[in-house]
């Protein structure tokens, strides 16, 4: 009789550790504003939603919405606090620095990421909308700060 097999495959943590390092190249590709390094590590399929937002479907949506970030953006940053994978689905949650000249903005996100032959297939937000005003209302807020001091000097 044989037994059964219930040592796990190293193939399931190979696809972890694959998965993982997709997600973050491509939130470190956003860092840099390299938007056609994003690109490339989505599928054509690819599924973007920001949680309460509509969805872009597939890559050309995405890029366009892409194109906006980095037409607009003059930073972004993302501070990865956790990033835990159970083979092709990553799981972060991190504070995004964005940046949009002076005023700088800082907020908590989670993020749900499917990853298929290395490539994003989902990538989708969820973050307290309370949160983003109060950070971008702060942001403004130091900017015209700076902006007075530089006036008065």
């Amino acid at each position: 009789m044989a037994t059964p097999n219930t040592t796990p495959t190293p193939t399931g943590a190979a696809t972890t550790a694959g998965s993982v390092a997709t997600v973050k190249a491509f939130l470190d590709a956003l860092s840099r504003l390299d938007t056609d390094a994003a690109l490339n590590l989505l599928a054509e399929d690819v599924v973007y939603q920001n949680v309460s937002l509509p969805k872009a479907t597939g890559k050309a949506a995405v890029a366009k919405q892409l194109a906006l970030f980095g037409r607009y953006c003059t930073g972004f940053e993302a501070i990865n606090h956790r990033i835990v994978g159970d083979g092709d689905t990553v799981l972060t949650e991190r504070t995004d620095i964005i940046e949009i000249r002076k005023v700088r903005s800082e907020f908590w996100v989670c993020g749900t990421f499917e990853v298929r032959d290395g490539k994003i297939v989902l990538w989708r937000d969820y973050f307290d909308w309370a949160n983003i005003l109060a950070a971008t209302a702060k942001g403004a807020g130091r900017a015209l700060v700076g902006l007075a001091k530089g006036l008065r000097r």
